[in-house]
């Protein structure tokens, strides 16, 4: 399915207020609310949508710190890939993980309290991960801007 601008104008519009009713929406993008309904489930069931959730503030539960970790694999066998993926999605502290092109396999997004607390992520759970033959870690000494909204 292809997406039009009123489509755009609605994905837009729910990235920045996901809880906005039905009503505000259809009123925000000047359609009807049966009309705009219809094409939040369309969107919904094509896959457009994938979900709805609440962003937390990470300093309000105590998770203030944001680490990047590069990891390097010691092979680059499906097995292995396979066995690291699985027990990283595992690490609760870990918000994401990526397969990288370039000098490091893996990239990781975590979160921690302090220093002492990835340290304590670091030795319980990343360095028992399979087939870690490198780690580096890269303190974020502060978020110049988030966001969780794609361009469209």
């Amino acid at each position: 399915m292809e997406i039009d601008s009123i489509d755009c104008r609605i994905l837009n519009a729910l990235q920045k207020r996901g809880r906005m009713s039905n009503a505000d929406l259809a009123e925000k993008i000047n359609l009807s609310a049966s009309a705009c309904h219809r094409r939040v489930q369309r969107l919904e069931a094509d896959g457009y949508i994938k979900d709805y959730v609440a962003l937390l503030d990470p300093r309000k539960l105590g998770k203030p710190s944001t680490i990047f970790v590069e990891i390097t694999l010691s092979g680059q066998a499906d097995e292995l890939l396979e066995a690291f993926e699985r027990e990283v999605a595992r690490v609760p502290d870990v918000l994401e993980c990526h397969l990288m092109a370039g000098t490091a396999d893996y990239l990781l997004k975590v979160v921690a309290t302090d220093t002492d607390d990835f340290a304590r992520i670091h030795r319980r759970y990343l360095a028992r991960l399979p087939g870690v033959a490198q780690m580096q870690s890269l303190f974020a000494l502060r978020t110049v801007f988030k966001t969780t909204a794609l361009p469209i």
